[in-house]
């Protein structure tokens, strides 16, 4: 192996270098306004004070102003300067968060130690949340050692058993996200079981009708083909051994798995098995919206926030 060669194999075996990229890039646009809803526990709370301090987001704290104080003041989290607007409760916080988009005093909005579906509740709801036409959907940007550039996996977390009028916005949801992280070429793979169309398979048949739609400009910003089986989306090898030639088939860098438990099962995989870092992000709202989990590492938190930063700026434009 020449010295090139050599480099090359280091840059991309390093661990956490994709988040690592993206956080440097955010670093240089302007923080994000960000409305952080019911930080009340170390994770959470500390998460946002840190991103802060890398200049990614400058976090409203929405939750009780007691139990946040006193978490910081348990972890030694310094506060500083940041504003805190006080609720009463969990569902209270996620509500006020989401007034702050709606106000126009926030540009993304992240989870803090409330339940999912509490925050999620207040986006979509019908006369105070953040709806648009489009579906809302989420997407991991997964740090995968060995592979040479971040991988979006979309929807492992929201959408459960999508329709094909669903995937129509998931799809672009996913692309939209792809180049505002900065990929130079999209390449969507649609996932099922198999690559060949079959009637007795219906994530086939609409793996074929997303691509069929993207010829027609139904979907855009992107290179489409599906179905694909995971191995000969990934792997130019498995590609070459199924003779199946296309920009995207081995090459895929946003895949597109059938329904939620395929997505979950792909993502925890790669994460328990391969040592993947998951930084995760809805789409859909008025804005971008931080999910994080507590298994997550600091780099994939901030990393979340990375990429929160750089929708909201691409939205500017």
């Amino acid at each position: 192996m020449n010295d090139e060669n050599s480099h090359l194999l280091h840059v991309r075996l390093r661990a956490h270098d994709k988040y690592l990229r993206l956080i440097d890039a955010a670093q240089k646009l302007p923080p994000v306004v960000t409305a952080v809803a019911h930080p009340c526990d170390e994770v959470s709370l500390g998460g946002a004070v840190e991103a802060r301090k890398l200049r990614l987001i400058e976090p409203i704290l929405v939750g009780p102003m007691a139990r946040i104080r006193d978490v910081a003041a348990q972890y030694q989290i310094d506060l500083a300067d940041l504003p805190i607007i006080c609720s009463a409760h969990s569902h209270e916080s996620a509500a006020k968060a989401v007034a702050l988009v709606r106000e126009g005093k926030a540009e993304a909005l992240m989870k803090g130690s409330l339940h999912t579906d509490e925050l999620m509740g207040a986006v979509v709801a019908r006369d105070t949340g953040i709806r648009t036409d489009r579906r809302i959907s989420h997407c991991f940007v997964m740090d995968v050692p060995g592979h040479v550039d971040p991988l979006i996996i979309t929807d492992a977390a929201v959408n459960i058993s999508p329709t094909l009028e669903d995937k129509v916005h998931i799809v672009q949801n996913a692309i939209d996200l792809a180049h505002a992280v900065g990929y130079p070429e999209v390449r969507v793979a649609i996932l099922s079981a198999m690559e060949t169309v079959n009637p007795k398979v219906l994530s086939t048949i609409e793996a074929a009708a997303l691509c069929k739609m993207a010829d027609r400009g139904q979907i855009t910003g992107a290179i489409l083909d599906g179905p694909l089986a995971l191995d000969n989306a990934i792997s130019p090898e498995a590609a070459a051994v199924k003779h199946i030639v296309s920009p995207v088939a081995g090459r895929a860098n946003l895949l597109v798995v059938p329904n939620i438990e395929a997505g979950n099962m792909l993502a925890k995989s790669l994460s328990f098995l391969a040592g993947a870092d998951c930084a995760g992000i809805v789409l859909g709202a008025r804005v971008p919206i931080i999910l994080t989990s507590r298994a997550d590492t600091l780099t994939a938190r901030q990393a979340s926030c990375a990429i929160a930063s750089m929708v909201a700026a691409a939205r500017r434009l």
